[in-house]
C-alpha cells in the first residue's frame, strides 16, 4: 500500500452530504481509495504532492455511453434530419451506421473512445452496446471504472419508405440475448479488482415486449446491478407506446413495476406536458417517486434543436438527474456545460439549471444510481477517483468560484491529472499508455468503410451526400 499526500489550493470535498469548497487543503490516498480530506494532515505518507494551483474534483460519472458506434457520428448527424420523423437521427441514420459498422471499425470507435473520455474527465464509465468482452478488456486496460452491458430487445425499428416507422419481432423475443446480458453480468462480477462490472440493458422501451421488461426488472433486482433503458426519446416512440397503450412509455413503465431507485432512463425528454407531444400526465410526478434517475446527454438534442422542457423542472419535481455523452463529442465537460445552458434557454431563466446542479449530476446524483456511495465524491473511505485541474491555465483564469469555471469555461487542456483507484490514468494531460495518433487513424478508416457502403444500409438505397449532403461543394480546377 502506498500513502500519498495532495496538498492543493482547492479542493471540492464532500462534508455533510454535499459538496463544498475546501481552499488550501489536502487529500490522503492510501492505495485506491482516499482516507483522509482536510486542512492539514500530519500522519506519515510515502510522498507529498505539493500543487498550490490545481482544483481538485471527484471524477465525472458518464451514465449513458455507446463507446462501439459514437465517434463515427462526427460529420453525419449534424444540420440534417427528417421531418416526418421529428428530426431524430434515429431512424434513418443510426441503423444506416450500425449496417456499415464491422468489428475491426466498432473496435476503433472503443480504443478512441476511451482516450476521449479519459482526457475529458470520466473515470466512471456506463457503457451499452455491442462488443461487451472487447470492451470489457479495453476498459480494464484504460484504467477507467466501467459498468459495461450487451443491449438486448425484442425487436427492431426502421422505415420501409422514408414516411412512417415499422418494427420487426425477433421469434424469440429477445431471450436469447437476455441469458447472454445475464451471464456477462455474472462473468464481470470483481472484474480488474472490481472496476469492471456488468449491468442490464435493455435496448429501447419501444423494442421490448412487457414480458422482457418485467424479466429484466427481476434480474436486476436478484443481480443486484442497475438497468438502464432508453426512453420518451423520440416523438414518433411517444406516440407509438401512446398508440399501442394508451399510456406514456413512463406511465406504462410505471405499470410494469420498471422504475425505481436502481432504474436509470436514458433521455425520458418527451415527457407528459412537453410541448412536443402534448400529451397530460404526470410523468415526472412518476419518476420522482419511484426513485428512478434519469441520463440526459443534451447535446445529442440540442444539436437537432431538441430540448429537455426543462432539467430545472425535472429537478424542482425531485428526480434523480445524471448526466452522459451518448453520442460524439464524449466529453463529460460538454454535458456540463450544455446541460446548465440548454436549461436555462428552456426555462428563459438565468438562475436555474445552474453549476451546482449540473456538477451533482455528473458527481453524487450518478453515484446514487449506481449504487456507489463511493464513488463522485471526495471523503475518507471514497473511491480516489480524482481529477486535478489546472487553476492556472488561460481558459480558466481569474477563479473565482471553481465550479462556475469548471463547467461555464474549462477545455480539455484545463485538466491536468486523473487518477482512479489512485492510479495515473492521465498526466500532464496525456493519457497513459494511448497512442491518440494511432486511435485517430483507426476511426478515420471506421469513418470512411461506414460512408462507403451507406446506399447498401439505407431504405432507399441513397448515399450518405444525398442524405447528409456536405457543407460545401468541391472545387473545381
Amino acid at each position: 500500500m502506498t500513502t500519498t499526500l495532495y496538498r492543493a489550493g482547492c479542493i471540492v470535498a464532500f462534508q455533510d452530504g454535499e459538496h463544498r469548497i475546501l481552499r488550501d487543503g489536502c487529500v490522503v490516498v492510501e492505495d485506491d481509495h482516499i482516507s483522509y480530506v482536510g486542512r492539514a494532515y500530519d500522519g506519515s505518507v510515502d510522498r507529498s504532492v505539493d500543487v498550490p494551483d490545481r482544483i481538485v474534483t471527484p471524477g465525472f460519472i458518464n451514465t449513458h455511453s455507446h463507446l462501439d458506434e459514437s465517434p463515427i457520428d462526427k460529420s453525419v448527424q449534424e444540420d440534417v434530419g427528417n421531418r416526418q420523423f421529428w428530426l431524430t437521427g434515429l431512424i434513418e441514420i443510426l441503423p444506416t451506421e450500425m449496417a456499415g459498422l464491422d468489428e475491426e471499425s466498432a473496435r476503433a470507435c472503443v480504443d478512441y473512445s476511451l482516450i476521449e473520455l479519459a482526457r475529458t474527465g470520466t473515470t466512471t464509465v456506463v457503457q451499452m452496446g455491442g462488443l461487451e468482452d472487447y470492451v470489457a478488456d479495453a476498459v480494464e486496460a484504460s484504467g477507467l471504472r466501467g459498468y459495461v452491458a450487451p443491449m438486448y430487445r425484442s425487436g427492431r425499428w426502421f422505415t420501409p419508405d422514408g414516411k412512417r416507422v415499422d418494427y420487426a419481432w425477433d421469434e424469440d423475443d429477445g431471450r436469447k440475448g437476455f441469458d447472454k446480458a445475464v451471464r456477462f453480468v455474472e462473468r464481470m462480477r470483481d472484474r480488474g479488482d472490481g472496476r469492471v462490472q456488468g449491468f442490464l440493458a435493455p435496448a429501447q422501451v419501444d423494442t421490448c415486449s412487457e414480458a422482457l421488461l418485467r424479466d429484466s426488472r427481476a434480474a436486476s433486482d436478484d443481480l443486484d446491478v442497475p438497468i438502464s433503458l432508453h426512453a420518451s426519446q423520440g416523438v414518433w416512440e411517444f406516440h407509438e407506446m401512446t398508440r399501442r397503450h394508451g399510456r406514456t412509455p413512463v406511465e406504462w413503465l410505471s405499470d410494469l413495476g420498471f422504475l425505481g431507485p436502481r432504474t436509470l432512463l436514458g433521455h425520458a425528454i418527451f415527457v407528459s406536458g412537453n410541448s412536443w407531444v402534448n400529451f397530460a400526465g404526470d410523468d415526472l410526478g412518476l419518476l420522482a417517486a419511484s426513485g428512478t434517475s434519469v441520463s440526459y446527454n443534451a447535446w445529442c438534442f440540442i444539436r437537432r434543436g431538441l430540448v429537455m422542457e426543462s432539467f430545472p423542472e425535472y429537478v424542482e419535481a425531485g428526480v434523480n438527474m445524471c448526466l452522459g455523452t451518448d453520442t460524439a463529442p464524449q466529453s463529460m465537460i460538454e454535458s456540463l456545460r450544455w446541460t446548465a445552458i440548454a436549461g436555462k434557454v428552456a426555462a428563459r431563466r438565468t438562475d436555474v439549471s445552474t453549476a451546482r446542479q449540473v456538477f451533482d449530476a455528473a458527481t453524487i446524483n450518478a453515484a446514487a444510481v449506481l449504487g456507489r456511495p463511493d464513488l463522485g465524491r471526495i471523503t475518507a473511505g471514497a473511491k480516489a477517483d480524482l481529477l486535478f485541474w489546472r487553476a492556472d491555465g488561460f481558459t480558466m483564469a481569474p477563479v473565482r468560484d471553481p465550479i462556475r469555471n469548471i463547467v461555464y469555461y474549462a477545455q480539455p487542456s484545463d485538466l491536468d491529472l486523473v487518477l482512479v483507484d489512485g492510479r495515473t490514468v492521465v498526466e500532464d494531460g496525456e493519457v497513459v499508455g494511448a497512442d491518440p495518433a494511432a486511435a485517430v487513424r483507426g476511426v478515420q478508416r471506421a469513418g470512411e468503410r461506414v460512408w462507403s457502403q451507406w446506399p447498401n444500409g439505407d431504405w432507399a438505397g441513397r448515399t450518405l451526400d444525398q442524405v447528409a449532403p456536405q457543407t460545401y461543394d468541391g472545387y473545381v480546377e
